[in-house]
């Protein structure tokens, strides 16, 4: 392959990398807005909660196109990113941690605030208008790219690291399973495709792709896609890795202190990209978590090492 023909691979890398630093950039302000999917991190059975959704909602979708309802998905979809967004964006625009504390500082701060969530509302579902008027490939990168940080890190900090840990090895058999044995995950990738929603991340082969004019009938696509739960997965990890394990840790600017098992777990992601890509470069559709998730697991236990903090 010459030189330009890695340029996606590196560009899809780069998204996955940036939903990791954004989530890191996200652990604080979500902590003090008390932002989580789940009241007790240690729980174990958060795990089959976690699996249980997938689950629904996969037979939720294939339900809905074999009725010929896709507009159901959409509308979902729609919901979840506008919703998503939302809480993304409080965290950093909000007066302050707490409404409570904001309100009983002065009507002029009660005000303030209305303000503040009023114009975040407006933001996202500006964004999501944006997103179903116009789903080019870079609108819906930016979006996905937000929306993958932001449930990154509320999923990170709701889950300690054996429960992470469980569901990381969970989700890549099932993963390995619907890819290549029973191929639902194809055919579910497949039906929703034309509905251009940011489910994916998209990396085009040339400047002059155009996502909203994609065939996707045809064998040779002019881009190359991967799921946002690609990038969602293996990061869960790396939050969870920052936000729970007591280790030396290293200041990044704009994104704050970044421990060993954290930089670990990063390095080990890419790691198994770079094997994931190694494959998908043959041309057939891959599994993304066996690989990604072994990469993440296996980096982080070396960052322990190296932190020489407990693994679990």
């Amino acid at each position: 392959m010459k030189l330009k023909e890695y340029i996606p691979f590196i560009g899809m890398g780069f998204m996955l990398l940036l939903v990791q630093l954004i989530a890191l950039a996200l652990t604080e302000p979500f902590k003090l807005n008390e932002i989580k999917a789940f009241s007790n991190p240690e729980d174990p059975g958060n795990v089959l909660v976690y699996m249980a959704i997938i689950l629904i909602f996969t037979g939720f979708i294939f339900l809905v196109i074999k009725l010929n309802k896709k507009w159901i998905i959409q509308a979902f979809i729609f919901f979840a990113v506008g919703s998503t967004l939302y809480f993304v964006f409080i965290p950093f625009f909000s007066v302050g941690p707490y409404i409570t504390l904001t309100i009983a500082l002065s009507t002029d701060m009660i005000l303030e605030l209305g303000t503040v969530y009023y114009s975040l509302f407006i933001l996202s579902a500006g964004l999501t208008i944006l997103l179903y008027k116009y789903p080019e490939w870079y609108v819906i990168d930016t979006v996905g790219v937000i929306i993958g940080a932001g449930a990154s890190t509320m999923f990170g900090i709701s889950l300690e690291i054996i429960p992470t840990l469980l569901l990381l090895v969970a989700l890549a058999v099932y993963d390995y399973i619907a890819v290549y044995r029973t191929k639902h995950m194809v055919a579910l990738a497949e039906g929703v495709m034309d509905l251009k929603l940011p489910i994916l991340l998209v990396v085009p082969k040339h400047w002059k792709y155009s996502f909203l004019t994609e065939k996707f009938d045809k064998e040779d696509r002019e881009a190359f896609f991967m799921g946002l739960g690609d990038a969602v997965m293996p990061t869960l990890l790396v939050v969870s890795a920052n936000f729970f394990v007591q280790a030396s840790s290293y200041s990044v600017p704009f994104i704050g202190s970044i421990n060993l098992p954290a930089l670990g777990a990063i390095v080990g992601t890419f790691v198994g990209f770079t094997v994931l890509m190694g494959l998908v470069i043959k041309g057939k559709p891959q599994a993304g978590l066996p690989f990604l998730n072994s990469g993440v697991i296996l980096g982080y236990v070396a960052g322990s090492l190296l932190a020489g903090s407990a693994l679990f």
